[in-house]
């Protein structure tokens, strides 16, 4: 929220509850986003959701901005209260809940499959209804090294979404033991992939062969039917892809 708040400039102050959160608490909301609405004598005139919809194209009340333009002329807010919809307060009561999470994620296999030379199209040109974030990398390589636990907490975080990571290792095949090594100590669930073969510029030419000179990391962001949303050599900046499967998948996630 920080980096959100300073990309966006807020201009109103966004301030931390504390480690006890006693101020949500005392204000009654459950779930983000819940607005409450003072007067300039700190009476609470309005509590509720900011629309009547989350879809900002379906909206047909902007109860919150209703609520503050009758405040500000004067007048009475014509709905005061209304029922708020969304995901619950991340209370801090509840982080175990996520060393549980976390433990249950370190206990899945890494498996690690073989890519065979003409199966490597398939995979860019994306033939289903996901989104697919492939990823080329080594155990060779620092760079991809480095930044594969951000690729591990990207499966996470998405998982329950319509995106599947693919990891695909540049490895020897003979250096397949190294691979399943390495993904096993990343705890790395998602789709991984050894490249069957020593003729490393089959892959590179039938994944992006026009656009991907060979050097790794490669990240791609695939659209399905194909449209390559995403594309970077070198390290990816995980805030740019996370914007990029968002602004794909939508903002609004329901299970």
């Amino acid at each position: 929220m920080k980096l959100r708040a300073e990309e966006h400039d807020f201009k109103f102050p966004y301030l931390y509850d504390g480690e006890n959160q006693e101020v949500s608490w005392a204000y009654g909301a459950w779930v983000t986003t819940h607005i409450l609405v003072f007067d300039e004598e700190r009476k609470l005139r309005y509590n509720g959701r900011v629309d009547d919809n989350d879809n900002p194209a379906d909206v047909t009340s902007h109860d919150a901005q209703n609520a503050i333009d009758a405040l500000l002329a004067g007048q009475p807010v014509p709905v005061k209260e209304t029922k708020v919809f969304g995901c619950s307060v991340k209370w801090a009561a509840k982080r175990s809940m996520v060393a549980e999470s976390l433990a249950k994620w370190n206990q899945e296999e890494a498996v690690l499959g073989l890519l065979q030379p003409d199966q490597v199209h398939a995979l860019s040109a994306n033939d289903t209804e996901n989104l697919r974030l492939i990823n080329v990398w080594a155990t060779w390589c620092g760079p991809c090294t480095i930044k594969f636990p951000d690729l591990v907490d990207l499966h996470r975080q998405y998982r329950k979404r319509e995106i599947e990571v693919i990891s695909i290792s540049m490895d020897l095949p003979n250096k397949r033991s190294s691979a399943q090594k390495f993904l096993s100590s990343q705890h790395a669930s998602m789709t991984n992939y050894l490249f069957n073969s020593t003729d490393r510029f089959k892959l590179i030419d039938h994944l992006d062969g026009n656009n991907w000179e060979g050097s790794l990391p490669y990240t791609m962001l695939v659209a399905p039917g194909g449209e390559v949303l995403y594309r970077v050599e070198g390290q990816f900046d995980t805030m740019t892809l996370k914007k990029k499967i968002v602004g794909y998948l939508g903002r609004t996630y329901f299970d």
